[in-house]
């Protein structure tokens, strides 16, 4: 059976949304997986016609989630140092239902560089010695040489998934698809790998992942 991906992030934003999604879904058709888009319809929409449609696309997106093998999430940092906060949500949800979760950015500035470039850009950063830095507040900033907070690194690693990083900067951060593919080439590898399809038989327990969390490419 086709693998099936969840594609989440911050993508469903852009004015093409529609079209951009079925653009990374062939992507991923050529790798042998089948992709889920937020923004996808589902056969039991109806179920929840009552509701207001933020409460509507909250419920279909972890219905969609549900049904999948895996969550492939854009983790480009979205108005802000991190992560697009739903997204991260996604990738939480996902993680809590074991599914393999994998990341990708177009982003390769580590967290805290970008987390002390918003304080300074907003108020001040405060060093100590030993270099430990807090922000306007006091508040310790996080300085575990890690590309987003520790816990969504940390529930990628834990799925066995990867967090794919590239080397530099593309152009134009949301619309470059070369970091995408090299994430959804590592998935598709992950879940069709003969370990995988044994343990989704349940023949033998789920055991932890050897492979880098972060993968540089």
């Amino acid at each position: 059976m086709t693998p099936r991906v969840y594609l989440a992030g911050p993508d469903v934003f852009l004015p093409d949304a529609a079209a951009w999604a079925a653009r990374r879904a062939a992507i991923c058709a050529r790798h042998g997986l089948a992709a889920i888009s937020p923004l996808d319809a589902r056969d039991d929409d109806a179920a929840c016609s009552h509701l207001p449609e933020w409460q509507r696309i909250a419920r279909r997106n972890e219905a969609h989630i549900r049904d999948c093998d895996a969550v492939i999430a854009n983790l480009t940092p979205f108005r802000g140092p991190s992560a697009d906060v739903g997204t991260v949500y996604e990738l939480g949800f996902a993680r809590a239902l074991g599914l393999a979760v994998f990341g990708y950015t177009n982003c390769p500035v580590p967290f805290t560089q970008r987390s002390l470039d918003y304080v300074l850009t907003h108020s001040v950063a405060m060093g100590s010695a030993g270099r430990v830095w807090r922000d306007g507040d006091g508040l310790l900033i996080e300085q575990f040489k890690r590309h987003d907070n520790l816990m969504i690194e940390g529930g990628i690693a834990g799925s066995g998934g990867i967090l794919v990083v590239p080397e530099d900067e593309p152009a134009d951060r949301w619309r470059d698809l070369t970091t995408f593919e090299r994430c959804v080439a590592a998935a598709a590898r992950a879940l069709t790998s003969p370990a995988r399809a044994v343990r989704a038989r349940g023949v033998e327990p789920r055991s932890g992942s050897t492979r880098d969390a972060k993968h540089r490419g």
